[in-house]
């Protein structure tokens, strides 16, 4: 038997209704206060709701939206009201049939039939909307993913389209799931190679200071601490636009703190004295790089990832070297001790992290010839750390971290844009 829940404010009406509706073989499971109308039909689940109300008002109104919303079903209101506007505020909050003055007993069994034929119908238009919707975000997750592969290997659209359908079948997967990961790791991968570059430039900018306090390559060194300014306020505004507020905006502002902080310094006369202090300020920005960026590989719960954040951490070691090399000749005492110990660190970390990468699966024939030139420029710029003494020592060091840096930024943009990277 089909089932109802009644609303009535009016006892002897409700009485009555319920006695017509068992009349004409209509299960009623009770008649309930229309302020508990959402948690009573949550409860007893019927198939129809029928409401009688001779004056419809705002917390009628409400109580239908809420109940459209939270457990929807047919609705059947019997009314004296015959007013047009309040005929559109039902139709808007879920209501099935609107019935002015009174029914015929006779009539109940059609009406509420009418009703669910009406919620039937409006259900299936609801999922055909939703679908044509699905498809519609789906077609748009498509065509993303098939720029992101274009720009990354070249490839015509119809051969990207034709390697997201070969991810798909080989993964079981929908066309618009594969896209979504592609996308999701082009995303992350862009992220975590711009918050390292911030990490690159922190120690790039002490280098650069050092260099000038040296009277090394001055004009030189200037426009690349111009361009390294640049660089990190660049860096800053993708980051604050791309990355998500409330996941990563607290990282995002202790970074962009800290750069403040670092900043003024920067356009004060390079002398040695002052590198000290200003190292520790960069020490700091790098410290605040190094965990949003270990925070954006861990969120996106991507393995492959982790090749972008180490080969990325290279361009960082390569800057610190030359910058601990050249404090360690610049400054006296215990900080010239520090630094020449720091030196011998950085270098162990360099190597280790460099065999890793040598051994990593994720390779491609452009990759190891990267690979394979890095390790050729490593073997010359780590016999030059000795050389900072003297100032063509200086002047080669730098020039040989840059061309070290330069290789590190080239492969770490190759593996964020590895289609291996992309579709694991």
């Amino acid at each position: 038997m089909t089932s109802v829940l009644v609303v009535c404010a009016e006892a002897a009406a409700a009485a009555m209704l319920v006695a017509d509706l068992d009349g004409v073989g209509i299960h009623v499971l009770g008649a309930v206060d229309r302020r508990n109308v959402v948690r009573d039909t949550v409860r007893h689940a019927p198939d129809l709701l029928v409401w009688s109300e001779a004056v419809p008002d705002e917390p009628m109104f409400e109580a239908l939206a809420a109940l459209a919303s939270t457990a929807p079903l047919p609705v059947v209101v019997f009314t004296a009201d015959a007013d047009a506007d309040k005929m559109s505020r039902a139709l808007a909050a879920g209501v099935h049939a609107w019935v002015v003055d009174g029914y015929a007993p006779q009539r109940v069994r059609p009406l509420l039939h009418l009703a669910q034929a009406r919620f039937r119908h409006e259900q299936q238009l609801r999922t055909a909307l939703e679908d044509v919707s699905h498809r519609f975000e789906e077609r748009k997750l498509v065509d993303r993913a098939k720029g992101i592969l274009m720009r990354a290997t070249q490839v015509s659209e119809e051969e990207a389209f034709r390697l997201l359908r070969t991810l798909s079948m080989r993964d079981n997967r929908r066309v618009g799931q594969v896209s979504r990961q592609v996308i999701d790791a082009a995303r992350y991968a862009e992220a975590i190679n711009r918050a390292g570059q911030l990490r690159m430039l922190s120690q790039r900018l002490v280098k650069l200071h050092a260099l000038l306090a040296a009277e090394v390559d001055t004009a030189g060194s200037r426009a690349l601490m111009a361009a390294s300014v640049s660089r990190v306020e660049a860096n800053l505004d993708v980051l604050s636009r791309s990355l998500p507020a409330a996941t990563f905006g607290d990282l995002l502002d202790e970074v962009q703190r800290l750069w403040a902080e670092l900043k003024p310094s920067l356009g004060r006369p390079a002398q040695v004295a002052p590198l000290a202090p200003l190292d520790e300020l960069a020490g700091r920005l790098l410290k605040g790089a190094e965990r949003l960026t270990t925070v954006l590989e861990s969120a996106s719960q991507l393995h492959s990832l982790h090749i972008v954040n180490i080969c990325g951490r290279q361009r960082m070691l390569s800057q610190r070297l030359a910058k601990q090399a050249l404090l360690a000749r610049l400054l006296e005492g215990a900080q010239a001790d520090a630094a020449q110990a720091g030196l011998r660190e950085t270098v162990q970390q360099f190597e280790q992290s460099l065999a890793w990468l040598q051994a990593a699966p994720l390779t491609t024939s452009d990759i190891r010839q990267l690979l394979e030139a890095a390790s050729l420029s490593w073997r010359s710029f780590s016999s030059g750390l000795q050389q900072a003494h003297r100032a063509d020592g200086r002047l080669a060091l730098a020039a040989a971290s840059e061309d070290l840096l330069e290789l590190f930024d080239r492969l770490t943009e190759r593996y964020e844009r590895s289609i291996d990277l992309l579709t694991r």
